[in-house]
């Protein structure tokens, strides 16, 4: 038994050694050399031809590339409903400003201040619409900011999922590279070592230009969506502030300060006309990251989001992993032939792979009279020795027993990334991830811009219609009437009016009551 498992080590070793690589230099991969060149250039079918501005306004047709600078500048241009109407705020306001200032300096002199006294419906109507707009106004900004942050942190989510699926790519190809450099030591032959080292080394730079491509997006993607959050958070938050602040300032009449607020809220709404256009793209570009998603799990090799998860790239590692696969195989088949050959069935090595051409991996599959070979350093440590002392063991050289124990551990180490890395050669790694974010996040993730955008369009219409609310009181308030914004003036008592009734009324009322002062009068008969 002894010599028998003793022959089938020394087998193993010389198999092991006497292993002709030379075969391998032909999959040799250059260090400059692109693992694929995938076209990209036919048309997608898609909803991304939009207007480019960038292009003097003609159709963008080159499908959802983010590397191309004119796909962003079509897709921030589908905001442009929003920048537009902010625009065209911001004029009105600047005009009706330059009004305001000539009307005030030039004519001061030479006109007189006509207003349109405010009647008592009119001033109820004015503040119940200016109480009512309001509350319209606080939900939408509730709707906002909550949409607002769900959409930020579900894009965290999808991020984070891209991200951790890169990184995973990248430590299986590390932990595979770093297999099949120990390999190299192992075997020690200089044409089979030129081949292990020079293709682990192209496989490190992939994993490495993996890990970077990926995390230069991610910096650039949650820079720019952690950008928009803050601010929109902010324009929304002030917002919120100051039309409450409008409305309790208008009720209780402090003119001086509804003038400010009036001008403030003016402003925030041209923001909030810009976040409407900004969220409406980013929307956009949702839909058309998830259909990227879609078309990607239908071709994998053809699609920019090959970008930030290059399946294309890693395509010719399919032909190092039949190489090493195919190694591993004939190695195993030759132990096993020798040793059936000498000694019958009675101990056999586990093949991990099934016949050529498929290789297929079949780690569970070892009948249980096999040796697998993870198992072969442990049974040599117990079986022999390298001291020429040691009794009831086998005696085999050092040099023997490092070589044998490095090898069936590199070859090992293989097998346990080799799962790992089929799926990731094959994309099924990319394609899962891709498929989680479509089934959990993509719907969530388009429902929750559209919300934002939506609510935000309402708050800027809300605004519009609070701001003319303002204005227009705040118009009719006349000039004598005294200051209203907290100081105190003193008056006659004739002049003191109450909410909503307007001088020609006390007028009115005066007058009949002179009137019947004078008939109560001239009823009075003078004494005889």
């Amino acid at each position: 038994m002894g010599k028998l498992i003793r022959l089938s080590l020394v087998l193993i070793l010389y198999i092991l050694l006497s292993f002709n690589y030379t075969s391998l230099q032909a999959f040799k991969l250059g260090p400059d050399r692109q693992l694929i060149e995938v076209s990209n250039s036919s048309e997608e079918s898609d909803d991304t031809v939009r207007v480019d501005p960038l292009d003097r306004l003609k159709k963008y047709r080159g499908g959802y590339d983010i590397r191309n600078l004119h796909y962003w500048s079509s897709t921030v241009f589908t905001g442009i409903y929003g920048y537009a109407i902010g625009a065209a705020w911001l004029l009105c306001g600047f005009f009706y400003a330059i009004f305001l200032l000539v009307k005030t300096f030039c004519c001061k002199r030479r006109c007189t201040r006509k207003t349109i006294p405010c009647q008592k419906q009119c001033c109820l109507w004015l503040f119940t619409s200016a109480i009512f707009f309001t509350i319209l106004a606080v939900i939408a900004s509730g709707v906002v900011l909550g949409g607002n942050a769900r959409f930020h942190s579900r894009t965290d989510k999808v991020v984070d999922i891209i991200i951790d699926t890169a990184d995973g790519a990248s430590d299986t190809i590390y932990n595979t590279t770093k297999a099949m450099k120990e390999m190299s030591v192992a075997i020690g032959g200089a044409e089979s070592t030129r081949f292990l080292t020079s293709t682990s080394t192209t496989l490190d730079a992939r994993a490495a230009d993996i890990q970077r491509q990926a995390r230069k997006h991610r910096k650039a993607i949650e820079k720019g969506l952690r950008i928009v959050y803050i601010v929109s958070t902010v324009i929304v938050s002030l917002n919120l502030v100051a039309l409450i602040a409008l409305s309790v300032s208008g009720l209780l009449r402090f003119k001086r300060t509804l003038y400010w607020l009036i001008v403030l809220c003016w402003i925030l709404t041209v923001l909030c006309w810009f976040l409407f256009g900004i969220y409406f793209f980013i929307n956009k570009f949702a839909g058309d990251t998830c259909r990227a998603f879609e078309s990607f799990q239908q071709d994998p090799y053809n699609s920019s989001l090959s970008l930030i998860l290059p399946c294309d790239e890693l395509v010719s590692a399919k032909s190092v992993m039949g190489v090493v696969t195919g190694g591993i195989y004939r190695i195993v088949s030759q132990v096993n032939k020798r040793i059936s050959k000498s000694y019958g069935n009675f101990a056999q090595i586990c093949q991990p792979f099934s016949r050529p051409p498929e290789y297929a991996y079949q780690a569970d599959n070892c009948p249980s009279k096999t040796i697998p070979i993870g198992d072969i350093p442990q049974l040599l440590h117990t079986v022999a020795c390298t001291d020429p002392g040691c009794i009831g063991g086998i005696l085999i050289s050092t040099r023997e027993f490092n070589t044998i124990k490095a090898y069936t551990s590199s070859i090992q180490n293989i097998l346990n990334v080799y799962p790992e890395m089929e799926r990731l050669v094959e994309c099924k790694t990319v394609n899962d991830a891709f498929s989680k974010i479509l089934e959990n996040d993509c719907s969530p993730l388009k429902r929750d811009a559209h919300l934002v955008w939506a609510a935000s369009a309402f708050l800027s219409v809300v605004m519009v219609v609070l701001v003319l609310i303002w204005t227009v009181a705040v118009a009719q308030e006349p000039r004598h009437r005294g200051s209203l914004d907290g100081s105190v003036r003193p008056r006659r008592t004739e002049e003191v009016q109450p909410f909503g009734v307007s001088s020609m009324e006390t007028t009115t009322i005066e007058s009949n009551t002179n009137v019947e002062i004078f008939q109560n009068k001239s009823r009075i008969t003078p004494p005889k």
